[in-house]
């Protein structure tokens, strides 16, 4: 069989390489041809555009790139049509992906899954008509997902499993005095994480709250920063010199961290499979007014964390817009640390978590009903 998937982030990428591995293993003649990035270049097949040269964040930088924009989506429709393949997959990336479903859909009559469908139960709830009227079957990452799309009236969807969950179980494992030396970390001390996201708003508003904190009130901890090479390095340069940076190198940090401080997004429910206690930020700066706005009439959800989300009740500390300073920040990560009660009603709390989201290996769940499904030719079973 001959599969398109379009990923346009890292994380996408990373979602995708893991998906063609699955696929390979039950389809060993599969041949794959995709917008993605290196890991699924990894894996084979051919790497038509990487997600770092299409991808392009925020309102304004999208209204300066429009023309970019109009010609890569132009270049990935001719692409797709001349491949001609048995299935397209689309992985998150909503502003391209559901363009492209459009066309797949109503010129090409391709058969279209969407694997990780963007989170417009969150914001842009108006996209579900669009993905039901373009899209055969959805296979999503979080179990509450499945009611919300029957409540659009889009039945085709299933819960497969969570990513995080296997890329959690499956991190190479170090040994603890490995990691401290090779990364000059001080072994008499705690480490609290920093986990600052990877796109640049997010990394250039968070760093300058943690260098501000008074690190004596910490005097056991050692801060260090999960740095990516997904971002530009020179992001990290304005650290101060009394914390800690670290590249690559999360999954090993969250497996000697005591607490931590995480950007929303995945890596607060990462942070939650590794057990460790978090305060959740999101630094961004607006009006009060705008941001009290946009809450109540644009955003759908009561939580901005992966954690609270699924379990549908306020567990871990959300640090969001104004009221992310400097002292809240440190007030809510002495109560982490110095509250055996509150980490160990945290950790709690990520048990059920666990237990919610199952431990199947979503890549492998899909790669066999994709197989299912283009056997039988009806990807609504």
């Amino acid at each position: 069989m001959k599969y398109y998937l379009i990923a346009g982030e890292a994380s996408g990428d990373l979602h995708g390489s893991n998906l063609i591995k699955s696929l390979i293993k039950v389809d060993p003649d599969a041949e794959f041809r995709y917008y993605g990035g290196d890991k699924m270049l990894a894996e084979g097949g051919s790497l038509v555009k990487n997600y770092k040269d299409t991808a392009i964040m925020g309102f304004l930088r999208v209204a300066l790139n429009a023309r970019k924009i109009i010609n890569n989506l132009q270049d990935c429709k001719r692409d797709i049509e001349a491949y001609a393949p048995d299935m397209l997959i689309l992985i998150d990336y909503p502003g391209f992906n559901l363009e492209i479903a459009k066309y797949a859909k109503s010129v090409l009559n391709l058969k279209i899954i969407y694997y990780i469908p963007p989170k417009i139960w969150a914001w842009k709830e108006g996209r579900v008509e669009t993905i039901k009227r373009y899209v055969d079957k959805v296979y999503c990452i979080f179990p509450f997902e499945v009611d919300f799309y029957k409540k659009h009236g889009f039945e085709n969807v299933e819960y497969v499993g969570n990513p995080s969950v296997q890329s959690v179980s499956q991190a190479n494992k170090v040994k603890r005095d490995d990691f401290f030396i090779v990364n000059e970390l001080d072994p008499s001390k705690k480490i609290v994480a920093v986990l600052p996201g990877s796109r640049k708003q997010e990394i250039e508003k968070t760093i300058p709250i943690i260098n501000k904190l008074d690190k004596s009130l910490f005097p056991d901890y050692q801060f260090v920063i999960a740095a990516t090479s997904a971002a530009d390095h020179k992001l990290y340069d304005k650290v101060s010199p009394d914390i800690k940076v670290v590249c690559d190198l999360t999954y090993q940090l969250l497996s000697f961290s005591d607490a931590a401080v995480v950007n929303s997004g995945t890596a607060t429910l990462e942070t939650a499979l590794f057990g460790v206690p978090e305060v959740v930020v999101y630094p961004i700066f607006m009006p009060d007014l705008l941001y009290r706005f946009g809450r109540k009439y644009l955003l759908h959800v009561p939580y901005i964390s992966l954690v609270n989300i699924i379990l549908q009740r306020y567990s871990v500390k959300e640090l969001v817009a104004g009221g992310c300073t400097v002292e809240s920040v440190t007030q809510s990560l002495t109560d982490i640390i110095s509250s055996d009660e509150c980490r160990a009603t945290m950790r709690s709390d990520y048990k059920e978590l666990a237990t919610i989201l199952g431990t199947s290996v979503a890549s492998d769940v899909v790669a066999e009903k994709i197989i299912a499904s283009l056997n039988n030719q009806n990807l609504t079973e």
